[in-house]
């Protein structure tokens, strides 16, 4: 390992909830885990809109309280441009957003199972992991062109 993906590692603390959504064109899927990789809250839908954010926003913050966490950092698989409307709305709200690999994410499905997914309920919990482990980018979103 190099000294950035250490430095992404040590980023994740005990304080951390580590959010993962599987992005998709209607229905995106959440769940939550802890430093340890440990799930405080299964895989649950989240709506493409400002309602389902909102509701996304409000899961985040009663989580924070109950499990006793300070920071949060939301971890996508980005597909298509679906992911930039949640972008947008977590970075109004102070949420830092960061990317993981979609083949990372495949390779890690096939080591767990070797069953396809119907669903992407199992992918969010794969996507929170793999950002706990450090394995994931910060994107540079244009602000003003």
């Amino acid at each position: 390992m190099n000294c950035t993906q250490n430095y992404k590692i040590d980023q994740v603390t005990e304080q951390t909830l580590v959010v993962g959504i599987d992005i998709a064109k209607r229905t995106h899927y959440a769940c939550f885990v802890d430093d340890r990789g440990r799930v405080l809250r299964k895989s649950f839908p989240i709506f493409q809109s400002k309602e389902g954010f909102r509701q996304l926003y409000e899961a985040i913050q009663e989580a924070m309280q109950a499990f006793g966490k300070s920071e949060v950092i939301v971890a996508v698989e980005p597909t298509g441009h679906y992911w930039l409307n949640l972008a947008y709305f977590l970075e109004e709200h102070g949420i830092p957003l960061v990317m993981v690999n979609p083949a990372h994410v495949c390779r890690s499905k096939e080591l767990d199972d070797n069953l396809p997914t119907k669903h992407d309920a199992k992918d969010a919990l794969v996507i929170a992991r793999l950002a706990k482990d450090g394995r994931f980018l910060v994107p540079r979103l244009l602000h003003e062109i």
